[in-house]
């Protein structure tokens, strides 16, 4: 550089002229946005991961004619699944986890018309989530303790005169849900039909953690929260039950 060669103000202070800022606080904004976008990121991808199962409901598609008399008591069989729906929040979203298991066994009695007895038993050790059995709800239900539910019915329930003929027919009945050592009474709504020589009935519960005395799991995912209620949810999948004591209504529970 010779003599003559012009003064770069950028490189000094200039007398009279105000220190140039450093503008920190434009990086310091562009952190924030950039955290919260991935936050986002990581509650969608949370949320994507922990994918939601169908509600258990009757199968889709036209049942087949009823065959045989419905009297009598009937047993769950294959294609029985129970399980459980959450809520679950995360920032600027939210979906259901939901948890599934085929572990449901039980007999339900019809007579008359009406359902006099019903019970079933859900294991729930075999609860999965996502194809997975997760640690946060088998700690949350106390798995090792209390490794299944009971759903028991109250007092009997009248069948609309249209399910003998197969149509699908709602109803609600009056139950007792053992769940964690508590039992509480709960309404079940139940929506059922004949399909050839089975029964098929769906249903869902109501369920506010804090009746059965569960803990909610804390942050579940990556940046999710649970709400403190769901649903539990059942199919059932019924044949003719010809067991030992099944023609006095009292079939021991396994």
């Amino acid at each position: 550089m010779t003599g003559n060669a012009p003064l770069d103000v950028r490189d000094r202070h200039v007398p009279g002229r105000p220190p140039r800022k450093r503008h920190w606080w434009r990086w310091i904004l562009a952190g924030v946005l950039v955290l919260a976008v991935l936050v986002v990121l990581a509650g969608g991808l949370a949320l994507r991961f922990w994918a939601s199962a169908p509600p258990l409901v009757l199968p889709g598609g036209r049942a087949a004619a009823p065959a045989g008399p419905v009297d009598g008591a009937w047993a769950a069989g294959a294609g029985s699944v129970a399980g459980f729906r959450v809520r679950e929040a995360a920032p600027g979203m939210s979906g259901d986890v939901t948890g599934q298991t085929g572990a449901v066994t039980g007999t339900t009695v019809i007579s008359g018309g009406q359902v006099t007895r019903a019970v079933f038993r859900i294991g729930l050790t075999s609860i999965t989530v996502a194809g997975k059995t997760q640690p946060q709800f088998t700690r949350s239900l106390d798995t090792t303790q209390y490794p299944s539910a009971t759903i028991t019915l109250a007092r009997p329930v009248t069948l609309p005169p249209a399910f003998t003929s197969g149509a699908t027919i709602t109803v609600t009945a009056p139950c007792s849900l053992t769940l964690r050592g508590t039992t509480q009474l709960v309404t079940v709504t139940i929506s059922a039909r004949r399909d050839g020589t089975v029964l098929q009935a769906a249903g869902s519960i109501p369920i506010t953690l804090s009746r059965w005395g569960i803990t909610e799991p804390a942050s579940y995912g990556m940046v999710g929260s649970l709400a403190s209620h769901g649903t539990a949810e059942f199919l059932l999948v019924l044949h003719r039950d010809t067991g030992p004591g099944v023609a006095r209504g009292r079939r021991a529970e396994p």
